[in-house]
């Protein structure tokens, strides 16, 4: 199949451009015939450049302005074409011109989308063909834009608490290596003169320090080197990750923040899958999916095949560690009630207010912790130097 750029008429006279997939230049025409297009040109495609995602802040920029144009009762394939001419970026323009062209050729908005799966996130066009089919588009992507902000704050907040102290901790190190090279070795002799060689067992130890802060340093920079490494091999493939992402939920605060988060946002896309007519176990695979989380995406198949074969959802999540018992008993009381998809945004905002009050946690805790170990390592440094001095003081004094 080769892909062939064409110029053609719309039954009502408006010009289109687009392409389509196609054997050949004679079969493309005969497509391009079918769906009652008249046919300008045809051309071989040339190799397009492998395409890159969206950027966040313009995806959400889209979205929030295509579910205003939808709120408005303007229909997507004209409201498309208002957003093109609306966009700064021409790439952009270009991607939205596309989309709406397909549209208006008959295609539908679910296929436009997947065609284009690595430039939009997961299950967009899905979201998006299950708002025009059950009549809530608008509302559906306003819940897309609120899940995304909620993810990009996360993101940003663990940033934020995690570069402060990480800049404290470099300016630390640059200090206490400068003191180890420079001012610690400088007391040595006098130290040693004072008391005749017989020096405490701390300054001892701070001046052997001074004897290998370079190897040391080495040493440090090569881990760091091996462990982002590792990483790097281990987000390859799906056990690697699942292995990478059980390491990070050990981490005391920082894995509660991470665990709220990933069910806050299964909880919001299963939400939305469900309000799209998707059945329990399609919704529990796609909205899984949705987080990236490898280790859910796990637990969300076996969980679904378990309810495929006949088991309630209670029964089926026995095994689940990632799920916890209160998200599976709200799933099958807000089924018999009928209320499933108001308990799932709720859990929804109860997991990423939980997430929040970790974020604050987080940031409350890191910072102090990271200043008292520092100021105490130079706290032992500076009593190190200055304790063999006492000893002299106080033998005098005696």
């Amino acid at each position: 199949m080769a892909t062939f750029e064409y110029n053609a008429l719309t039954s009502a006279g408006r010009l289109m451009k687009g392409t389509i997939e196609a054997g050949s230049r004679p079969e493309a025409g005969e497509l391009l015939k079918q769906m009652q297009l008249a046919v300008n040109s045809i051309e071989k495609a040339k190799p397009e450049r492998p395409k890159t995602a969206i950027g966040r802040n313009e995806f959400l920029l889209f979205n929030q302005q295509l579910a205003s144009i939808t709120k408005a009762g303007i229909p997507l394939e004209r409201g498309l074409r208002e957003l093109a001419t609306d966009v700064g970026s021409k790439s952009m323009r270009k991607l939205i011109d596309a989309i709406a062209g397909e549209l208006e050729a008959g295609v539908s908005i679910e296929k436009a989308f997947e065609k284009r799966q690595k430039r939009f996130p997961p299950l967009y066009g899905r979201i998006l063909k299950a708002g025009v089919e059950t009549g809530r588009l608008s509302e559906m992507l306003t819940s897309l834009n609120r899940h995304l902000e909620m993810a990009g704050r996360t993101r940003r907040i663990i940033f934020e608490a995690m570069s402060y102290p990480a800049v404290i901790l470099a300016l630390a190190a640059v200090v206490i290596t400068a003191m180890f090279l420079i001012i610690i070795p400088q007391f040595k002799p006098v130290l040693e003169e004072m008391i005749s060689g017989r020096l405490p067992a701390i300054t001892l130890l701070f001046f052997g320090i001074t004897r290998n802060v370079v190897p040391f340093w080495i040493v440090v920079g090569f881990l760091i080197a091996a462990t982002l490494f590792a990483l790097a091999i281990l987000s390859t493939f799906p056990a690697g990750r699942r292995f990478k992402e059980s390491v990070f939920l050990q981490i005391p605060v920082i894995g509660r923040v991470y665990h709220s988060s990933v069910l806050g946002r299964m909880a919001e896309a299963m939400a939305m899958m469900i309000a799209a007519g998707c059945d329990m176990p399609a919704s529990l695979r796609l909205s899984s999916g949705a987080t990236g989380s490898e280790k859910l995406i796990l637990e969300c198949e076996a969980l679904a095949g378990q309810i495929e074969q006949g088991a309630n959802i209670l029964e089926a999540g026995q095994f689940c560690k990632m799920i916890p018992r209160l998200f599976l008993y709200s799933i099958q009381l807000g089924t018999q009630r009928n209320e499933l998809q108001d308990n799932l945004y709720s859990l929804g905002q109860m997991y990423a207010e939980q997430a929040r009050c970790g974020q604050a946690r987080l940031q409350a805790v890191l910072l102090p912790i990271m200043l008292i170990v520092v100021g105490g390592f130079i706290a032992m440094a500076v009593l190190a130097m200055f304790l063999p001095m006492i000893q002299v003081i106080t033998s005098l004094g005696g």
